[in-house]
Formats: structure tokens, sequence, C-alpha cells
């Protein structure tokens, strides 16, 4: 069965969240600002100023702008994603900023695919960013993660963090939200609200313009506060693992941990390795 007949399959069962979708819209907001924040959150994490002369790997890219960003830092990059529509944007960010580069490779696949993922060669850097807790079979994921990375290369991962019941709850909202054109409806006329709220009457108390956390929100990764909302109510498959057991899986793996960034919410902690043995 090709990749893109089983993304299908999926959605249509309600087990899968159309990202790509969702990607699709958000280019609709880049600008080369929200393009120079995430080529800043690449440098930052990595601990460079460029990729110059670099093999960059996107497993799952999404919207394609870290893979983008990365092209941008001077790195040689393959982007692949489960999603044909994620496919269809980074190829149309390649199209739009490097003229179709024959360095920037861009295909459907599966971090699921061991096979598929050991035939890809070795990178200096393999990049998964919110992408292994949404395949369905984390755990594979973050082994076949391993197989890409070069000696001495870094794998840089971020992952939901383990909230316990937060969580069990927030997989049953993302079911709902996945049956069809009434849960979801039903999940954004109950949450859309919530978030609104949430963030304009601390705003209001603090004499603050509400609409400046908008305008201010690409400055995280040049990400978009909408689109976000959708991928965090409709993300399935939705998977999740503290901290600890990732530095202590990849530690056994034969990675050092390089970078790490956590959180005490229902987001994502932020993971640089670097492979030693």
């Amino acid at each position: 069965m090709t990749v893109e007949k089983k993304f299908s399959e999926q959605v249509k069962e309600g087990s899968r969240f159309t990202f790509g979708e969702n990607w699709s819209a958000f280019l609709k907001t880049l600008n080369n600002e929200r393009i120079a924040v995430a080529e800043n959150s690449l440098k930052e994490m990595l601990e460079t100023e460029d990729l110059q002369d670099k093999t960059f790997l996107d497993i799952g890219c999404g919207s394609g702008i870290f893979s983008l960003s990365a092209k941008n830092l001077g790195a040689s990059v393959h982007s692949l994603d489960f999603d044909p529509s994620s496919v269809g944007c980074a190829q149309f960010l390649r199209e739009k900023y490097h003229n179709n580069a024959a360095d920037w490779t861009i295909e459907e696949g599966s971090a699921l695919d061991t096979e598929y993922i050991g035939s890809l060669g070795k990178f200096d850097i393999v990049y998964s960013w919110g992408v292994l807790h949404h395949t369905g079979n984390m755990q594979l994921a973050l082994e076949n993660a391993i197989l890409p990375v070069k000696q001495g290369g870094k794998l840089f991962i971020s992952i939901y963090n383990e909230q316990g019941w937060k969580s069990r709850f927030w997989l049953r909202v993302k079911k709902i939200y996945n049956k069809g054109i009434l849960g979801k409806a039903f999940i954004v006329a109950v949450f859309f609200p919530i978030y609104v709220l949430l963030g304009l009457i601390p705003d209001i108390l603090r004499f603050r313009n509400p609409l400046k956390r908008y305008r201010d929100y690409k400055k995280q990764r040049g990400m978009s506060m909408v689109h976000d909302w959708h991928d965090w109510l409709g993300g399935l498959p939705f998977e999740v693992a503290t901290p600890e057991y990732l530095v202590d899986f990849y530690k056994k793996e034969g990675f050092q941990l390089e970078k790490i960034k956590t959180t005490n919410s229902l987001g994502t902690n932020q993971l640089v390795f670097s492979k030693t043995r």
C-alpha cells in the first residue's frame, strides 16, 4: 500500500488529522519575518550561525518552513512527510525561494518505514520537530530517527510532554475533532473562545493591546497562533513522553544530550543530541 493511500485511509477512519491542509493555509501567512524567526530558532538550538556544507534531513517537514530555513542557512536538504499536502507545501517553498534547487529533495515517506529511513543515507543533522508523536507508533519512530544520523551528527527532536490525566483528556478532544465536520465544529466552537478569553483577560488587566499577542506569536519559530490551535486540537495520532525518558533512551543508543528546552505544560520538550558512538 502506498504512503498516500495509507494516509487517506487513516483520515477517512478519523485516526489522523490533516496536518498538510492546515500547513497549506499557514503558508498564506508566510513572510520573510516568519522565515527569519524560524532560521534563528534553528541556529539557537543547533548552536551554529549557518549550516554551510551540512546535510539536513527533515522527517515530517509539515509546512516546509524549517526545510526552507535549513536551505537558506546553507544546508543540502532532504524533506519527507507522510501527508501528501505537506509534501506539496515543501515543493511550493522550494520552487518559490530556491528555483527547485537540486540539493533540496522532497518526497512522500513514513517515519515508521524502517527500511525506507535506513535507505536515505547519513546526515549531519536529523530534524523532526513535533512529528514522531504523531506517527501512531512513537517508539518505533524514535528508533528509526537514529538510523540516518551520521557519526558526530546531531538529532533535533521535540516531543509532547507527558501530563498524565491532562494528556488523556486532550487525546479524547482530538478524537472528537477528527470524527467529521460536526466533531471539528464542536471542538472549535468550545475551545477557540476559551483560548481567546484566556489571553484577553490578562491583557485587559495589565493594560496591554490584545492584538499584540497575536502579532508577536510569530516570534515563536515563525508560527501562526490560529493554525497552531487547529494543530493542537486535531493532532492525531497523539503520544507523549517525559524528557527523562527521551534522554535515557537516546543515551543507551549512543547519543549525548547537547541542549534541552523543557516545559511544565502541554507543549513539547525540545532536545538536541549528538551521536557519540
